[in-house]
């Protein structure tokens, strides 16, 4: 159930402005329960959503450096370091020295790694259930077209707030 403020903020009584404070604050909210749902259906793998997008990321595009997986997942450099030595001191992940550099590493999925991202993908088919369910498969699909345009629309500049 929403609260008071975004309900408010939600039915137009605050204007234009109120308008997009509310939607923002609506998209959070979802965000924030669904994030807080599967990482309590990942927390008995001992692993979160940040840790299961890594997981999910290094089939994608095999043994790979911390700094390629920070530009493909979009984690700063030192929440990334953070999930790959909780990763690694798990056993599902391991840094390996890369063939082309040997001063570089390669993050790689482990034998434990993969089967933990084999449940992991059961765990979350599950949670999103739960968590989507109530949508058809067309307002899925029209869900993630919205969402698309707005992650991917350019930011504008910012308005000059200062006083004159």
């Amino acid at each position: 159930m929403l609260d008071d403020l975004l309900e408010r903020l939600l039915s137009g009584e605050g204007g234009p402005a109120a308008d997009q404070v509310g939607l923002g604050m609506l998209l959070a909210e979802a965000h924030n329960q669904s994030r807080e749902r599967l990482n309590e259906a990942l927390r008995p793998l001992g692993i979160n959503v940040r840790g299961f997008a890594v997981l999910l990321a290094l089939p994608m595009y095999g043994p790979v450096s911390q700094r390629d997986l920070i530009s493909h997942i979009g984690i700063d450099k030192s929440t990334m370091v953070r999930l790959i030595d909780e990763l690694e001191d798990g056993g599902l992940v391991s840094r390996e020295r890369a063939p082309q550099d040997r001063r570089a590493y390669s993050i790689v999925l482990t034998r434990r790694g993969e089967q933990t991202l084999t449940k992991a993908r059961r765990i979350a088919e599950q949670a999103g259930e739960h968590i989507f369910g109530r949508l058809t498969d067309a307002e899925r699909r029209h869900l993630v077209d919205l969402l698309r345009r707005l992650a991917e629309q350019p930011v504008p500049p910012q308005p000059d707030a200062s006083p004159r």
